[in-house]
């Protein structure tokens, strides 16, 4: 497992003073498009939850779809988006969260889940929390999360800290 995550890592660029100065972003773009990196990725997540009993897979937009949607297919299991505002077509349930000024709020589809239904929420990368936290909320107004999976975790930014204990948190690689 170590050497696959140290490969994974490899694959990950860095692009200093992106989106602005005194930002180190991580760029998943060189591991997606890298077959065997995109492989080990979604092996490595799946390997972590193939013994939970899954019935959705909840990703969150957008790069939570890049990897969720081929876990659900591993897993055999359904795929839910969690969108942006006045993304989805039927009724929805929302959640708000905090911004660094102001709030946004994520969505379903209101008959995405039924009580019940135990869901793993899949993204990209583990910033402040506040999404995550907000996804795994949305989730609980109707089902049962049983964990978050992440490719990344910025560890000095805490987002950790917002998630439940309750549920199984996984993130590949830490920076």
């Amino acid at each position: 497992m170590e050497d696959n995550i140290q490969k994974i890592k490899s694959m990950i660029r860095d692009i200093p003073n992106f989106p602005k100065e005194g930002i180190l972003f991580r760029d998943i773009t060189t591991a997606l498009k890298d077959a065997q990196t995109l492989k080990l990725t979604v092996d490595e997540i799946y390997e972590q939850f193939k013994d939970e009993k899954i019935d959705y897979i909840a990703g969150i937009e957008s790069r939570g779809f890049i990897y969720g949607m081929p876990l659900a297919y591993k897993l055999n299991c359904g795929f839910i988006p969690i969108r942006k505002p006045k993304k989805l077509p039927a009724e929805v349930i929302s959640q708000e969260y905090d911004l660094e000024y102001g709030t946004d709020k994520i969505e379903i589809h209101k008959d995405a889940l039924k009580k019940g239904d135990r869901v793993l929420i899949v993204d990209d990368l583990l910033a402040t929390g506040g999404t995550a936290e907000a996804a795994v909320k949305l989730v609980k107004q109707i089902a049962e999360p049983i964990g978050i999976a992440f490719v990344i975790e910025l560890e000095d930014l805490k987002g950790r800290e917002k998630l439940p204990n309750d549920i199984k948190i996984v993130s590949l690689v830490k920076y």
